[in-house]
């Protein structure tokens, strides 16, 4: 069976439609089989306490029974218990003279080590086995059983083509004893008969045999979670993902219903689940079965789920490196902010020393008209008047120093906002990480939200200052174009994209680089923006954008 799903997950890998099943319902009900696998367990180690108690109360051939069951209920459970309790009933079998049941156990035994890669054990156990005359077909039909599959083992696993060849003639000649001396519907054969049409191609014939297998289980049982299993194996074959994923999931739902540790359909779930590229469900599910075989002790098993979990491992790098990627794209961007902000302080501060300069003129020269206004007296009255405008003008100055102050202080404050985003967004990233939501970090890193919203405070901001800075911008940057060519914004106290580029330009940016980093634009799109601005000018073209200088 795994070397049967092993090579059908190479040779058809499937991808699921969202629209043909419910596959989120059936998800969930896995989810809340695995939250409930405890109750499981501890349901099935109830029994298995039980029957323990009955072994140890009871003798002969009661103690040999009771031990077999006991071997029923850990063959999915726990292999290396029910290895321990195969070997307690060949004892019996042997001390009661019971020469059948001893080599129906021994080969059971020797199927238990060869599912579990202990294919010397098994040889040697079924070597060591005396046949004779006189013993049950169903014995003899197990016996066929086990050495058809240690065979099919050997055969599937060996690398030298020779040795192949042999172990498969070998499993053949097995296969038909068993056939010869078990009932058509027993487990074993109905399992090689649709295994050997699904190697054949012929589909029809393996369906119709996997439907006279169905009716031979209890639904929800453990024997029908294989039967549902190669059910799957069936619609895979076919291409019939509705099916296909229905029969699966129905067979991992039974599987931990039933405190199964040996789970072929929840490994085979995971690897479908991989191919869709749904990382954290796989890495769920391959972990919790990860857990049951190692509770099962199959190190066959094992050797089956390493590549897929060293997968997943690979796949959570490349997510974690992208993330990695992105904070440094965002530091870029904070860098950005402040290199900008620090042209701004520059500029700001080159205005303030242009205003104490012309505040210390007018100082100058409110001086000398007070000594003018004391020598003219006849010219008191329109002194005063001069004198009155610039006192006001002086006011005027002295608020526009006020203003660019509150203003470098906005911008400090900004870049400290900036710095303070970045480190939130940095504790939250570590945080995610340390708890494994690495689902939501992947969702949060995909979107651009937060970049698109820190843009547009960034562009209100600027729009604000600019304006509060050139209250009459807009009205006279309009002034030097064509009536068609105006621009007249939508919201108030905002800037459309051409009239920033101009406000940048205005503020000294020339540079039709340093404008597109700034506004998040090609610098083949900032380009065409002033080529067609300066196309609609009134006058000379050429002039227009050293008229906006002077606005």
């Amino acid at each position: 069976m795994r070397r049967l799903l092993t090579f059908l997950m190479v040779l058809f890998p499937t991808v699921l439609i969202a629209q043909q099943v419910d596959i989120e319902s059936r998800y969930r009900q896995i989810d809340e089989a695995i939250a409930e696998s405890p109750r499981y367990v501890a349901l099935r180690e109830a029994k298995i306490t039980a029957a323990r108690h009955a072994f140890n109360q009871t003798s002969g051939k009661q103690k040999y029974e009771e031990g077999y069951r006991l071997y029923e209920l850990y063959r999915p459970f726990v292999s290396d218990s029910a290895i321990y309790f195969l070997r307690q009933c060949i004892a019996l079998a042997e001390q009661q003279g019971d020469h059948a049941a001893s080599v129906r156990c021994r080969s059971q035994l020797a199927i238990r080590c060869s599912n579990i890669g202990l294919y010397d054990e098994a040889l040697n156990i079924l070597d060591s086995i005396r046949i004779g005359n006189g013993l049950d077909k169903l014995v003899l039909g197990t016996y066929y059983e086990a050495y058809n599959n240690v065979y099919g083992e050997l055969s599937y696993y060996t690398r030298l083509d020779d040795m192949r060849q042999l172990y498969q003639q070998k499993e053949q000649y097995y296969k038909q004893l068993m056939f010869d001396h078990l009932p058509a519907t027993s487990e074993a054969c109905l399992l090689r008969r649709e295994q050997t049409a699904q190697a054949e191609g012929d589909l029809k014939t393996a369906m119709a045999i996997n439907d006279e297998w169905m009716k031979t289980v209890e639904p929800g049982s453990h024997p029908y979670a294989l039967t549902a299993l190669y059910r799957y194996i069936e619609y895979k074959l076919q291409r019939d993902t509705t099916q296909m994923m229905y029969w699966l999931t129905e067979s991992v739902l039974a599987d931990i219903r039933n405190a199964a540790m040996d789970q072929g359909s929840m490994w085979e779930l995971a690897n479908e689940l991989m191919l869709m590229g749904d990382v954290d469900r796989a890495s769920r599910y391959i972990s919790f079965t990860s857990d049951c075989a190692n509770r099962y002790g199959s190190r066959q098993r094992n050797w089956q789920i390493a590549p897929l979990l060293s997968h997943i491992a690979n796949e959570y790098k490349s997510q974690s490196e992208h993330i990695t990627s992105q904070l440094w794209g965002a530091l870029a961007v904070i860098s950005i902010l402040a290199l900008l902000l620090l042209g701004a302080l520059f500029f700001v501060h080159r205005r303030n020393t242009q205003l104490h300069t012309a505040r210390n003129d007018l100082k100058i020269s409110n001086d000398e008209l007070a000594s003018a206004n004391s020598l003219l007296a006849a010219q008191k009255d329109e002194l005063a008047a001069l004198n009155s405008q610039l006192s006001t003008l002086n006011s005027q100055l002295t608020e526009s120093n006020r203003v660019k102050e509150e203003y470098i202080g906005r911008f400090m404050s900004l870049c400290a906002q900036y710095i303070d985003k970045l480190d939130n967004y940095r504790k939250m990233v570590n945080k995610k990480m340390k708890n494994k939501e690495l689902e939501e970090l992947f969702r949060i890193s995909k979107s651009t939200e937060l970049k698109e919203k820190e843009l547009e405070e960034l562009y209100e901001n600027f729009d604000t200052v600019f304006l509060h800075l050139f209250p009459n911008f807009i009205d006279d940057f309009n002034a030097l174009l064509q009536p068609e060519m105006q621009i007249h914004p939508k919201e108030e106290n905002r800037l459309t994209t051409d009239i920033r580029i101009f406000a940048l330009i205005r503020l000294g940016f020339e540079d039709s680089s340093k404008i597109a980093e700034f506004l998040h634009y090609s610098v083949n799109t900032i380009y065409n923006y002033r080529a067609r601005i300066k196309n609609g000018a009134l006058g000379n073209r050429e002039q227009f954008e050293n008229k906006v200088k002077t606005l």
